[in-house]
């Protein structure tokens, strides 16, 4: 502190110094801030006194000026003592005596300022002495100790009771009068008063007998308090608070009890503030530490109990564990020590002292005071007191009367609530206390309850101000935080209180699901967790849930029911969250839970939501299964159990739906898989892949023959269920964000969420997602009204790109908007005028249509880029893409099949005679108003689709432009609209196929029917490879849709022309645009349209077969799955189905161990395929072989540009161009047409296997080196087609097949030949003359067909050498049956596989053999015998229809077998004769031969002996089908074929070769031949040599 006294100032003392510091003083003492002026005068003395002390100012200088400065305070000769006493202690210390001689003459000097008395109480006895006021400072020290003693020690005598009894008798005798007179407690005391001076009383006594009176008499609160508090004034203060601590002191023995009074006078004093508690809790015991180590103690002996429960403990165990367990009980039974601080609390809370026992409870351990049943009974009470006013006002429930509770009698307990501001303020604090234990009290807890709905009552009801709004809020907070903290715990600790749970759920059901979940979250993660006795309910409520569990069976669903609500009363999270683990391990445990869950309350229902989303999210579980290709059991088993317990018990569904909804926005879509199962459960609305065609054509009627026979389950009583399902969607606002983000999400699936999963489970996922969007979709369909669904999807632009929702899901959401639309507006057209005419109807309908669909026409435009609208139009595009099956055609026979159903169902219940009557008639009655809704329905479609048909037919001529080509209009009609669509459902599928009939049927300008088949069948591996296991199904119901109407059209000539003799869909030369009708040269006629037939039948084939050898997990699996689908129609053709046949054989052995799902499906296919092989025709009764008259060859054009397209279209012999066709093309074409070659499709055929789905090909280059080829060598090329007679080819690949698997195949499968040929053997006069004109026509074609006489010999030489006679017989039968119809098997086998690449054939070599090889390699180019229409027709009845071929009698047969094989025996030995003689002709000719065909020929004997070692295939039509060759398979073939055959089978294709020749051939053949009889001897050595070479070469 700086020095207020200045050096100048004591220097210049005199002349300025002194009254400088008087000034100071003034000053100082006139600061009106006390304290400050104090200390500051004190250290202006103190540096006066002080530089006198050191010599520097004079001690009478000094004396005089404090002097002058006394007066300026009252207080100052008391702080110049204070100054002195300071110096006083500082000069003794120190050793400079002239100090100490100064200070004290100052202090001498100064006697007449301070008097004596104040200088004695402050100095030093010594410093006394020097100073002359004490005469012997030893003296004085023993005079001031004898003093204190007296003062403070020596105590004055009272008269205890014993001493003077009648003293005190007389005191008692005052305090238990009568009080209720006008005494009061100032006349008793002033009584009191005199007793103790008349009797000489000892005052603490008196105020101990005072209280031992008021503990007897408690009731008279009023008179003892204001006595106690009077006689406290002539007492220390601390006395009231030792009397009562040596009173509980007293109690403090192990065997006292302190009693309740004593209790409530402490607490009634504690109330009135005559004691402090903190004074009087030191006497209570135990100590607090003693408190927190029984807390502990409590926590650990909790946690042990629940781990003895969970604990596996062995029988042997058990009984010591008990015996332990039993001695244990027997020491807790000792009375555990009285704990005075509860039983002080408990006191507090009767008498209503909030503020002191709220101290006591936070002294300790949480809700270690309120676990004691008495307090927590005394705090529940005084709750109900607190909230009584306001509870009669808004808690009372209507018709409830309830028992009024009156209120505390004294003033100071907590004043009562009147509003909920209030009840936050004082009781929310005392719940929370109680907490857990609240329990104990189940009014209060309703009452609590009843309170918090009626406040959300309030709190959702609007209207009031912001300020209001914020305290709603922060009590709406309080309310959350007391049912987390007191109401749920306490719940728990209830005994299974049913009503409780109810009326908590009448408070729960206001909150939002948020709240709710996030409650229960807590209650079930965190409040089990927080009290010991919550740790022990928590173990006892498992180890109860384990005991049903284990006990539960479809038989004891009500007991077991029972026992389950009973425990889920109290705790349902603990219990719910054991059943869910149950049943995510063991699925068989869903059906029985659900059932016994109907005993449960609503709140228990939200519980259950809760427990089944958390176990859905759950992040340590893994949603696949270890081999990362399927959904893990757990959550497949939960979703099942979602859809169930949702559909029968009322649980409100938003959680879970939100739930979902965000796990697709985190691009996570394992999870649809619940809402497939609810929306299934719950709708009733199934997705399945498994469906049946009737099911299908079922699910194309009304609702009501939907429900009926379009589902596997019969589906009743979903209309509550999906109404639930339908509000919660439109509550909370998800139906629309959950179909976008699954139309969305179903790519996400691919590109997001596949990058690191296994394909199939890719898959799997991306139709999981697909499936539920349809399926979503078509509950909200079907659910919502117009408005809703109007309302809430946006219309197709803003979906697509806005919302960047994929084009077909796009308008699958749209669609029913666009129905509802047309049919509302139709109806209000209909009301408007009242025209009955079926024309003003249809009229007032299109007028409808024009009006919806005239903005989606618009709207659609912004889809796709300018180019596409110039072959489609956004009519064409809109009117595809919004109808469905519905709008096409009426499914008759689905509707007529269920009304019969239900005929039979009322026939039943009248045969029925247990059924009691008034039953029959309900059942009676609901039959039939079944059937009349069925027939009112399909009048009503009936209608619907003929209105339908007519807007079409008006639209037609606007639909497709074909602005650039036929075949660019094709090409995006299937790109944008039958690809997209055929895949997306099942119904979708018939859809396209119907749609791509309807508009052929509707003879729509530019659309060219057969292109179009044409693309479908042509390529499906690249779409079949694309696709997912659903998509595949859905592609292959698609094909099957489309092969059903082509076999109906190849079935019977008639049915060809009448449904596509004169459409312009089958027109062959396509003109300019506009110009529809064509001579009838310019329509393919049924023959050609057979071939055409059998070419796609052959494509598929192939492309099956390319799929099947890929060894790709995708193709294999998807072919499989196509295959299936098209079974009923495809394969025809004998030789077609044993291809696959064969290849299906090899995947099921291959994939047995490797991929056993592939083998199931190849095993399944391989079985239908064998049922179906009975009703499969040879190639020559599937199309005629022989070539057609001239005019009636078809040719395909192309018109305008766009080449790219060509290879696709149908060209039966070349490309001719109807503008600027060459000279030379004209000429090659009248050759062509000339010669014998009967090319169908060439262009088709040389396409490499590249065109793309949308016809796009890559097939250019091709063609152009084709082209470039024929203006080179065009004289070349008229000799090499000459030699190839048509005969050629197919015979060729007949030995190819025939010569090398015949003998095989006839060891293997001779019954099923048998069977075959049971089947061929003629069974009517009629058609034994059928059998003899084919006969004459084969001898007729003799000089055409080559026979493979040797082979046949030889083998039939070998076979009866082997067989018995009758199969002898029957096996020639089957030879010369071959040799008759031109060996018309033609083995797809062959051509199917491409050879393996040799290093010494050239490039140009190659293609130009590929080129040639191509040209014939169609099995529709083999010349044919006639086939008989009628018995095609006869066939197909008797395989399609009825799938039984009536048997002959035995008798017949045989006699028929005969004729035939005597028949066919000569006409052998007759054909063997001629061939000799032939051949030896040919050999004589060799000479004058051209060199191509040597070259050509020596190439194929080349890969022959390279690549047909394998018996199944030889040349392939495209360079792109693999090139491998199965190792396995050749080395089975080796061994079963032997060298001797191989040679045959080389030579009969040398002498095919030849024999196709005309006339010119070359010395070559003849070195050919001798080379071949050569080897005919060292065949089989040669082949093992290619064997090992193959090996080497691979």
């Amino acid at each position: 502190m700086a020095a207020l006294l200045p050096a100048e100032w004591i220097k210049n003392w005199e002349k300025g110094g002194k009254s400088e510091f008087v000034q100071l003083c003034r000053a100082l003492s006139e600061n009106k801030n006390h304290d400050v002026g104090f200390r500051d005068i004190q250290q202006a003395l103190y540096e006066l006194a002080y530089h006198v002390v050191r010599g520097n100012l004079k001690h009478d200088q000094a004396s005089n000026v404090l002097g002058d400065v006394i007066e300026f305070r009252e207080d100052m000769p008391s702080i110049l003592a204070d100054v002195f006493c300071i110096l006083d202690i500082e000069t003794s210390c120190l050793e400079e005596k002239n100090k100490r001689d100064h200070f004290t003459q100052l202090v001498l000097a100064c006697l007449y300022l301070v008097s004596d008395t104040v200088l004695k109480e402050r100095l030093d006895p010594e410093t006394l002495e020097s100073l002359g006021l004490i005469k012997q400072s030893q003296q004085f020290n023993q005079k001031s100790v004898k003093i204190k003693t007296k003062l403070f020690y020596k105590q004055q005598k009272f008269n205890l009771l014993r001493e003077e009894n009648e003293g005190y008798a007389k005191l008692i005798a005052e305090l238990g009068q009568d009080l209720s007179g006008n005494i009061t407690s100032d006349l008793i005391l002033e009584n009191i008063k005199s007793l103790i001076g008349c009797f000489n009383l000892d005052p603490n006594r008196v105020l101990d007998i005072i209280l031992e009176v008021y503990e007897c008499r408690p009731e008279y609160d009023d008179f003892f308090v204001p006595l106690i508090e009077s006689y406290m004034y002539m007492c220390e203060p601390q006395t009231l608070c030792h009397i009562l601590g040596f009173k509980f002191k007293f109690y403090q023995d192990p065997s006292g009890e302190t009693p309740s009074s004593l209790y409530r006078v402490a607490a009634v004093l504690l109330q009135h503030n005559l004691i402090d508690l903190e004074d009087l809790y030191v006497h209570l015991l135990p100590g607090d530490n003693a408190i927190i180590e029984e807390h502990k103690r409590e926590i650990v002996e909790a946690k042990q109990i629940v781990r003895k429960l969970t604990m596996v403990v062995l029988s042997s165990e058990k009984t010591e564990e008990k015996e332990k367990e039993k001695e244990k009980e027997e020491e807790k039974t000792e009375k555990p020590p009285d704990n005075q601080k509860l039983g002080l609390l408990e006191a507090l809370l009767k008498i209503g002292d909030w503020h002191h026992a709220q101290s006591i409870m936070d002294q300790m351990p949480p809700f270690y005071s309120t676990s004691h049943k008495p307090i927590a009974i005394a705090l529940c009470q005084l709750v109900h007191v607190t909230i009584e006013p306001l509870y009669r006002r808004v808690g009372v429930p209507k018709g409830a009367k309830g028992s009024p509770i009156s209120s505390l009698p004294n003033k100071r307990a907590p004043k009562q609530a009147e509003s909920f501001e209030e009840l936050r303020k004082e009781v929310f604090n005392m719940l929370c206390y109680l907490g857990p234990h609240l329990s104990h009290d189940p009014i209060l807890f309703a009452k609590v309850v009843r309170l918090g709905k009626a406040f959300m009552k309030e709190f959702q009801s609007d209207g009031s101000k912001q300020e209001d709004k914020e305290k709603m809020e922060t009590l709406f907070s309080c309310l959350l935080s007391i049912t987390d903290q007191v109401l749920l715990p306490s719940l728990s600790l209830m005994d299974c209180n049913a009503c409780m749970s109810e009326e908590l759920w009448g408070m729960f059901k206001t909150f939002p699901y948020q709240y709710r979940y996030r409650l229960y979250g807590q209650w079930k993660n965190e409040t089990y967790n927080s009290h010991p006795l919550l740790v022990k309910v928590k173990a006892q409520t498992i180890d109860r849930a384990k005991y049903i569990m284990k006990r539960l069976t479809k038989e004891n669903v009500k007991p077991s029911g029972r026992q389950i609500g009973k425990l889920s009363h109290s705790n349902p999270t603990i219990l719910f969250d054991y059943i869910l683990s149950q049943i995510q391990k063991y699925d068989n445990l869903i059906t029985p839970v659900v059932d016994s869950l109907k005993y449960l309350t609503s709140l228990n229902y939200d519980v259950l939501a809760y427990c089944i989303i958390e176990a859905l999210a759950n992040p340590e579980k893994e949603r696949m299964k270890h081999d990362d290709t399927t959904i893990s059991s757990w959550l497949q088993s939960l979703a099942s159990f979602c859809g169930a317990v949702f559909r029968k018990y009322p649980i409100e569904l938003a959680g879970l739906l939100q739930y979902v909804a965000n796990q697709l926005k985190a691009g996570k879509s394992f999870d649809l898989l619940i809402l497939k199962e609810v929306v299934q459960k719950m709708a009733g609305i199934e997705i399945t892949e498994e469906m049946t065609m009737e099911q299908l054509e079922a699910m194309t009627g009304g609702e009501q023959l939907k429900a009926e026979g379009g589902y596997f389950g019969q589906i009743r009583n979903t209309k509550k269920s999906s109404q639930r399902l339908k509000d919660a969607l439109l509550d909370h606002d998800l139906a629309l964000p959950l179909c976008l983000l699954m139309a969305q999400q179903r790519n996400g699936v691919v590109f997001q969420e596949g990058g690191e999963k296994h394909l199939k489970l890719v898959g799997k996922l991306y139709d999981q997602c697909h499936d539920t969007l349809v399926q979503f979709g078509g509950f909200l369909a079907s659910n919502l009204s117009t408005e809703d669904y109007i309302k809430r999807v946006p219309s197709i632009d803003v979906l697509c790109n806005e919302f960047h929702t994929p084009h077909d899901a796009a308008f699958f959401l749209s669609r029913p908007m666009y129905a509802h639309h047309i049919s509302s507006k139709y109806d209000e057209l209909k009301k408007a005028e009242k025209g009955n005419k079926q024309q003003h109807k249809v009229h007032k309908y299109i007028t409808s249509c024009e009006l919806v669909m005239a903005p989606v026409h618009e709207a659609v435009i912004s889809l796709h880029l300018p180019k596409v609208w110039d072959d489609i139009s956004p009519q064409f595009y809109a009117t595809f893409w919004s109808l469905t099956m519905y709008d096409l055609a009426v499914p008759h026979s689905s509707y007529d099949r269920e009304v019969n159903k239900l005929k039979v169902q009322m026939k039943a219940i009248d045969d029925n005679q247990e059924m009691p009557p008034n039953k029959k008639k309900k059942e009676k009655e609901r039959c039939t108003a079944l059937q009349d809704k069925l027939l009112e329905e399909e009048k009503k479609q009936l209608e619907h689709v003929q209105r339908v048909l007519q807007r079409l037919k008006l639209e037609k001529d606007n639909w497709l432009l074909a602005k650039s080509t036929k075949n660019e209009t094709i090409t995006k009609f299937l790109q944008l609209c039958i690809f997209p669509r055929c895949i997306f459902s099942a119904i979708d599928a018939v859809y396209c196929a119907h749609f791509v009939e309807l508009v052929h049927q509707q003879k729509t300008p530019n659309f060219s029917t057969l292109l179009c088949y044409d693309r479908v069948f042509s390529d499906i591996i690249y779409t079949v490879a694309s696709c997912t296991e659903n998509e595949a199904s859905r592609y292959g119901r698609f094909l099957c849709c489309m092969l059903e109407t082509v076999t109906r059209w190849h079935s019977d000539r008639v049915i060809y022309e009448k449904e596509c003799g004169n459409y312009p869909g089958f027109l062959t030369i396509l003109r300019a645009t506009g110009f529809d009708g064509g001579n009838k040269a310019d329509q393919l006629d049924y023959e050609n349209f057979r071939h055409v037939v059998h070419k796609w039948h052959y494509k598929l084939t192939k492309a099956s077969v390319h799929c099947l050898e890929t060894g790709e997990y995708t193709h294999i699996r998807n072919i499989l799955i196509v295959l299936t689908k098209i079974l009923p129609w495809y394969p025809k053709v004998l030789n077609l189905g044993q291809a696959l046949e064969r290849r299906v054989h090899k995947i099921c052995q291959e994939e047995k161990e490797k991929r056993p799902d592939l083998y199931a499906l190849a095993m399944g296919y391989s079985g239908q395929l064998k049922s179906r092989k009975p009703f499969m025709i040879p190639e020559n009764e599937f199309h005629h072989k022989d070539p057609p008259a001239r005019n009636a060859v078809p040719a395909t054009v192309q018109n305008g540009p766009g080449g790219a397209g060509m290879p696709t279209s149908l060209t039966i012999n070349t490309v001719r161009l109807e503008e600027g066709t060459t000279e030379e093309t004209a000429d090659k074409l009248k050759e062509k047409s000339q010669g014998v070659v009967k090319v169908i499709n060439k262009t088709v055929n040389a396409t490499p296997k590249v065109t793309t789905s949308n016809g796009n090909s890559a097939s250019n280059s091709k063609i152009i080196k084709e082209k470039d080829d024929k203006e080179k060598s065009g004289k070349e090329k008229d000799k090499e087609k000459k030699d190839k007679t048509p005969a050629a080819t197919p015979e060729m690949k007949a030995l190819g097949k025939d010569g090398k698997d015949k003998p095989k195949e006839e060891r293997a499968n001779k019954d099923e030949k048998a069977r075959e040929i049971k089947e061929k053997t003629p069974k009517s006069d009629k058609e034994k003359e059928k059998v003899k004109k084919e006969e004459k026509a084969s001898k007729e074609e003799k000089s055409k067909t080559v026979v493979t006489i040797i082979e046949s010999k030889s083998t039939a030489e070998k076979e009866r050498e082997k067989e018995p006679s009758r199969e002898r017989d029957l096996a020639k039968e089957m030879k010369s049956k071959e040799n008759a119809k031109g060996g018309e098997k033609v083995p797809v086998a062959g051509s199917l596989k491409s050879p393996v690449p040799r290093s010494e054939t050239s490039e140009s070599e190659r293609e130009q053999k590929r080129r040639k090889v191509d040209t014939h390699s169609s099995p529709s180019h083999s010349s044919t015998v006639k086939d008989n229409l009628n018995e095609l027709k006869d066939s197909s009845a008797k395989h399609y229809i009825n799938h039984t071929t009536p048997a002959l009698s035995k008798s017949k047969e045989r006699e028929v077998e005969k004729k035939d094989l005597d028949k066919s025996r000569e006409r052998s030995r007759e054909r063997e004769k001629k061939d000799e003689k032939d051949r030896k002709d040919r050999k004589r000719d060799h000479s004058n031969s051209d060199r191509e065909v040597p070259q050509d020929s020596t190439k194929r004997r080349k890969e022959e002996n390279g690549t047909t070692g394998s018996s199944k295939h030889s040349k392939s039509e495209s360079p792109s089908d693999s090139p491998r060759l199965n190792e396995k398979e050749k080395e089975k073939n080796k061994s079963k074929s032997s060298g001797k055959e191989k040679g045959d089978s080389i030579k009969a294709e040398k002498m095919e070769k030849s024999s196709s020749g005309s006339k010119k051939e070359s010395r070559h053949d003849k070195e050919k031949a001798e080379k071949k009889e050569k080897r005919d001897s060292t065949g089989g050595k040669e082949e093992k040599k290619h064997h090992k070479s193959s090996d080497k070469h691979r």
